[in-house]
């Protein structure tokens, strides 16, 4: 089992940048696929950007270029650096990953970006 718990969302002006991290309750290490998601009120969640544990990459079109993921396995720790943000960027963020046949999600961080 894997607790997931997110942190440093926040209010930031449009053109602003947030880094969230996601701290999980046992090591990562052997996890292949961890990730970032986002829920927009009223919209489905959505995939922001995946990493593997070779670090493979992979972004939602809407976000390549301005997001960065990344993984520090001795920290047991997803980080989403957000670069450029928009108010379209406006959302919960959730972390997860997909371990042992399950699939885990984190309570959410909510960022919201002003015009």
């Amino acid at each position: 089992q894997v607790q997931l718990v997110e942190s440093g969302g926040g209010l930031v002006q449009a053109g602003g940048s947030l880094r969230l991290s996601c701290a999980a309750s046992r090591n990562i290490f052997s996890i292949n696929a961890m990730g970032w998601y986002r829920q927009a009120p009223g919209k489905q969640r959505e995939l922001v950007a995946t990493i593997t544990s070779d670090r493979i990459t992979n972004y939602a079109d809407s976000v390549k270029g301005r997001f960065t993921i990344s993984r520090d396995n001795a920290k047991n720790t997803v980080y989403l650096q957000m670069n450029s943000l928009k108010p379209e960027d406006t959302a919960v963020y959730y972390c997860n990953c997909y371990s042992g046949g399950l699939n885990y999600w984190g309570q959410g961080t909510q960022v919201t970006v002003s015009s």
